[in-house]
């Protein structure tokens, strides 16, 4: 039986406005094939009720060893001895060693400790602002705010030494893009590799006493690998902070765009816990998931899906299901909120959502506070989506404000 041409799923259109397509896609059907900007054709899920299922299926493994020969002659773009050094981590494992390795981090991502942070984090969110200069009235919220918010909160939180979080390079999280063995780029793409490699191994030689320590703790008492160990770190140095940096940019866009509920949230800042999961429902920085395979030939949502080929689900798409969410294009700060699935759903359901519900709500209530009048400072349709494969936010971010300098927000 042939098979229905792949949808591809890039280009500046699809990345600056995916939802038209997710509703056309939704409405033929709960399961198509997709392609990728690196030749790999994957099943996306697109419907809320068919996302939680596949989230949820057992018969569905994130092992890279589950991938059949087409996906991996595509997918393992990452080269040797990277790949099998930096990819072991829980993004890419199944029970029993998921459970293992997720058990390792939860205590320091857990609501009670981030809770207790709330109040160093709000030091660094203020501080961020007070660097403003006092004569400018614009400012690139990703360069002065954005992009170094996370990063200052999750060094924080995971005890990175304050002499290797001052060389942490951003331009290193870029090593999760895509760029095939042939592309112009791969040999800074690399580079960038070998450096992230090089920080990892000074961060295990001296890691400090808090959640890096215990991993290297954990490395020695014989219950992570090396390579375990070094993938750990590397998800958190890279997912612990990029998407939440574009969750903020997303979220700051879509306030703009419906500038009555940017004002009702600076007149009742006690809406912004409902707030910030109506935005992330709204628009998530987790476009799409990470892989996931079957191990033999299966029924998926009434489609054939062969084995070791990727399965992939749209977040996205799921949080704008009008079966789920009535009205969904709608950024309604008074909705009803069901569960979003902004952070995923089942087993792998993201293990920092708490300190990440923190750092939004902190973030957005800090920039409405203190930077009145903000606005765009440039047309929306200029704005510059970040071509990531998997995730949503803008690379830059122009807005203009009335007065700079404004009193701190008090936490």
């Amino acid at each position: 039986m042939s098979l229905p041409d792949p949808i591809p799923l890039y280009g500046p259109a699809y990345k600056r406005d995916p939802y038209p397509l997710y509703e056309r896609m939704r409405a033929a059907g709960p399961i198509h094939r997709v392609l990728f900007p690196s030749g790999v054709i994957a099943w996306l899920v697109t419907g809320h009720a068919a996302a939680q299922r596949t989230l949820a299926d057992p018969r569905l493994g994130k092992n890279h060893d589950l991938g059949n020969d087409r996906w991996r002659a595509r997918a393992s773009i990452m080269p040797e001895p990277q790949h099998s050094q930096l990819q072991a981590h829980l993004l890419h494992q199944d029970a029993p060693k998921h459970t293992a390795m997720r058990r390792l981090v939860t205590d320091a991502f857990a609501p009670r400790r981030v809770e207790e942070l709330r109040p160093r984090f709000q030091e660094m969110a203020d501080a961020l602002l007070d660097a403003l200069p006092d004569s400018a009235g614009t400012a690139d919220l990703v360069q002065c705010f954005a992009a170094r918010f996370p990063f200052q909160v999750l060094a924080e939180t995971i005890g990175l030494p304050p002499h290797l979080a001052a060389r942490f390079r951003r331009e290193w999280g870029k090593v999760v893009a895509p760029v095939g063995p042939t592309d112009p780029g791969r040999a800074a793409y690399e580079a960038l590799l070998r450096e992230l490699q090089a920080y990892i191994a000074e961060v295990v030689a001296d890691p400090g006493e808090g959640l890096l320590g215990r991993l290297v703790t954990a490395r020695d008492d014989g219950e992570l690998t090396p390579e375990e160990l070094d993938s750990m770190i590397f998800q958190l140095l890279v997912a612990g902070q990029e998407p939440v940096t574009n969750q903020i940019t997303t979220a700051v866009v879509a306030l703009l765009r419906h500038p009555a509920a940017l004002e009702r949230l600076r007149a009742e800042p006690g809406l912004m816990p409902a707030a910030v999961e109506e935005l992330m429902r709204l628009d998530s920085a987790f476009e799409l998931t990470t892989w996931r395979f079957l191990a033999e030939d299966a029924d998926l949502h009434g489609t054939r899906v062969p084995a070791g080929d990727s399965v992939i689900v749209s977040l996205c798409a799921a949080n704008r299901d009008p079966e789920r969410f009535p009205d969904p294009d709608t950024l309604d700060l008074d909705r009803a909120q069901g569960p979003h699935l902004a952070f995923g759903h089942g087993v792998h359901f993201c293990p920092g959502a708490a300190l990440a519900r923190i750092e939004l709500r902190i973030a957005l209530g800090t920039l409405i506070a203190r930077l009145p009048g903000l606005r765009l400072a440039i047309p929306d349709e200029d704005l510059s989506w970040v071509p990531a494969v998997l995730g949503r936010g803008v690379s830059e971010l122009p807005v203009a404000f009335d007065r700079p300098g404004c009193p701190r927000s008090g936490g």
